[in-house]
């Protein structure tokens, strides 16, 4: 019996390989699955030249095979990254699953796992594939623990990310430094901003606000830091690390009073004592402090010799000279050789969209071409990182030789709002392998914040690897739409196709909000808003979700979409009564025929839209993806104790509603339709809206929205700075059953 025991559990165990590549794929597999790949065999080879079948002009040395083989799906690559990707293609389009972003949307494989009748072979068209943005790591990540990176990590390697940008950690270094240049514990803890703040820090925008950052956070995420970059090289990926940009503490003028060291301009409104500091390159600190900061970062945690600086991100240069601007950016590289021989300079060029009447003037690019050509361009990697709105590499003659890579955006702070412009993505990215130069290296996402738009960024990495289905959206749409619902039918393929051609249509825009997230307001709200609405007709959104419900899905990705589509309708049905609400208040305050009716109107209009707002609470509360409460724990699973705690959970209230200080000039940027958010933050301000509107009316006067926005600055600073109401952190009801209810009404 002994033996039988012994033979079964021989048979049985889980074994990985000893090649370190192919068993990190295997624990991949195992962690997205909930289950040992037995039914999977990973292969590492170079590429025969019969499978060399690329189509691209710039052809990568990374690919993969799919076959079946001896009862296995067999999936053989160069490396750990390829094979990665090759698994992600059988889920996809095999198994017609999805692995989310985020640690809880695990994939339960079919029961039989679907033959490969011919074998499949898949060339990457591009060598590098950069995700991620300063900001997300204020938008989204700020919070997270190893359990969520150790996910998001598998989620970039199934994509095939391989220059992922690592920022984690990088204080406990500066702090390190600064107090050995001779600064107080206290001056460099205030010198940092508060957590969720620290990427406007890290891009010379703020400092101090927020602060003092706690000892514990620097320790937490440092041996954070050293995690993420351990599995991410695992998988063959080159984590993008920071180098000094020029950024001081002012204290440091104390100790270096001969260094030229000058205050930068102000920056979205904060006071005069939050303006950071800068160091210019040409000053001779700057490489000795640039080398500092890199032995110690090696030491830390190693390096792949790629380094993000940038210098003067929405900021303003000493000039604009095309003389002075190469030299800076010169004298920055030369810093970064000496320290490093072996660096690559990686710089967004945000900056040239940003400010571009500043960098293109008189419709030229002087400014720019002195700015990135004065160093070798093989030492040059920059992010064309706005691309669905503005290529600047179509306007600088493909950045003049130097190396770049076309990146999608698609968010701005986070903001839960359907957009995504796909078909004109396709186009542009297909007309830049065709027409841009040898230098286009890359295809990337700068996102800010993690939000409701998951598929576009997969859609986007796809395109990274040559295969024709991903080319035609009609044909994308179909296989998009049996993944996202779990199974092919045709009423998911029916609403998936009116959503690509019929809502996904318009490009994300900063302040891309529904107005119910906004500072009430009979014209431009206060708070930080775009002017541009979604161009589509609701009703075509209320058929895309009947459709869906219709196709019966199953899985986390169909529960998130209907409930996100829902999230989604509703804020544009609330939009259009406003718009009701609106004239009849003209019609109400001008006292001319009507205006009674038109008070009743307003009465039954103010009922329908403060509803508006239980039902989102009650549809956000079912999809964990939507809670503020999640938000909030996680923040406060960093305090050492009560009092870091609450400091931290205040820090996170306080991006996405304030951002600053009360009336901060981006309130509301960063606005999310969460639960929590929508019923103890967006609902009171709402009903405070009505109440003063009201209150105008009964007295004969007119609506004082000065007043009134006053009013609202202190509610959403208690909202924060009180730490205002208590929320679930775990999704409640069934998501399913909410959005048919819905529906029906």
């Amino acid at each position: 019996m002994a033996a039988v025991i012994a033979a079964f559990i021989l048979l049985h165990r889980k074994t990985y390989s000893d090649d370190p590549q192919i068993a990190a794929v295997q624990h991949l597999a195992e962690r997205v699955t909930g289950e040992y790949p037995s039914g999977f065999e990973f292969r590492l080879a170079a590429r025969a030249s019969a499978d060399f079948n690329t189509t691209s002009a710039r052809p990568s040395e990374d690919w993969f095979r799919l076959e079946s083989g001896g009862g296995k799906i067999v999936i053989t690559a160069n490396n750990a990254n390829s094979l990665a990707v090759g698994f992600n293609h059988y889920l996809k389009y095999w198994c017609n699953r999805t692995v989310g972003w985020f640690k809880n949307e695990k994939v339960t494989l079919p029961s039989k796992l679907p033959v490969i009748e011919e074998p499949v072979v898949v060339n990457a068209r591009v060598q590098d594939r950069f995700f991620l943005n300063y900001c997300t790591y204020g938008y989204t990540m700020p919070w997270w623990k190893w359990e969520d990176w150790e996910h998001f990590i598998d989620w970039m390697a199934l994509q095939g990310i391989n220059l992922p940008l690592a920022i984690t950690g990088q204080e406990a270094i500066w702090y390190k430094i600064w107090t050995e240049m001779g600064l107080s514990d206290e001056q460099v803890r205030s010198y940092f901003t508060g957590p969720a703040h620290l990427p406007w820090h890290r891009m010379l925008n703020i400092d101090h606000w927020g602060g003092p950052l706690p000892k514990s956070w620097l320790e937490g995420q440092e041996a954070l830091q050293q995690q993420i970059v351990a599995r991410e090289r695992e998988f063959n990926m080159k984590p993008v690390l920071p180098a000094f940009a020029g950024h001081v503490p002012a204290a440091l003028k104390e100790v270096k009073p001969e260094a030229q060291i000058e205050r930068m301009s102000d920056w979205a409104g904060f006071a005069l004592e939050d303006y950071p500091y800068f160091l210019d390159p040409m000053d001779s600190l700057f490489p000795v402090i640039q080398k500092k900061f890199l032995e110690k970062e090696i030491e830390l945690y190693g390096t792949d010799h790629i380094y993000g600086i940038d210098l003067f991100n929405e900021m303003i240069p000493r000039s604009w000279e095309p003389e002075y601007l190469a030299r800076v950016s010169r004298q920055c590289y030369e810093s970064l050789a000496a320290a490093d021989p072996d660096a690559v300079w990686l710089q967004m060029t945000w900056l040239f969209y940003n400010e571009r009447k500043y960098w293109f003037v008189d419709d030229t690019d002087d400014r720019v071409k002195a700015y990135i050509t004065s160093y070798p361009a093989e030492k040059s990697l920059l992010l064309d990182y706005y691309c669905e709105r503005m290529e600047v590499w179509q306007k600088t003659q493909s950045y003049y030789g130097v190396p770049f890579i076309w990146c999608y955006l698609g968010n701005f702070g986070g903001n839960t709002y359907l957009a995504g412009n796909i078909a004109d993505v396709n186009a542009k990215i297909e007309n830049t392998f065709a027409s841009a130069g040898s230098n286009f290296k890359g295809l990337g996402s700068t996102l800010e914040g993690f939000d409701c738009n998951p598929f576009m960024y997969q859609y986007i990495f796809e395109k990274a690897w040559d295969y024709d289905l991903h080319k035609d959206i009609d044909e994308y749409s179909k296989r998009l739409a049996d993944r996202r619902t779990g199974a092919a039918t045709e009423a998911g393929r029916t609403a998936w196709n009116n959503l690509l051609h019929n809502i996904y249509i318009d490009r994300s825009v900063p302040g891309h909000s529904p107005i119910l997230n906004l500072r009430p307001s009979f014209g431009r709200s206060s708070s930080y808003h775009s002017s541009i609405r979604f161009t589509y007709q609701n009703d075509e959104l209320l058929k895309v979700i009947k459709g869906l419900l219709e196709a019966d899905g199953s899985g986390a990705a169909y529960e998130f979409d209907i409930v996100n589509l829902t999230r989604q309708w509703l804020g544009n049905r609330f939009e259009a009564k406003f718009a009701e609400y609106k004239k009849a208040y003209e019609t109400a305050r001008a006292g001319s025929e009507g205006a009674a009716e038109a008070l009743e109107t307003m009465k039954t209009l103010e009922a329908e839209l403060l509803a508006t707002f239980d039902t989102l609470e009650e549809l956000l509360q079912s999809q964990s993806y939507f809670l503020v409460g999640k938000w909030i724990a996680d923040a406060r699973s960093w305090g050492a104790d009560a009092a870091e705690a609450d400091y931290f959970e205040s820090n996170a209230r306080n991006l996405l509603t304030s951002w600053g200080d009360r009336g901060n000039l981006l309130t509301d940027y960063a606005d999310r339709t969460w639960a929590g958010l929508v019923s103890s933050y967006y609902k009171p301000r709402w009903e405070l809206f009505f109440a003063d509107v009201n209150a105008a009316l009964a007295s004969g006067s007119d609506f004082d929205q000065k007043a009134f926005d006053e009013k609202c600055k202190d509610l959403e600073y208690a909202w924060w700075a009180q730490r205002v109401g208590s929320f679930t952190a775990s999704p409640v009801g069934n998501s399913v059953e909410i959005v048919k209810k819905i529906c029906q009404r």
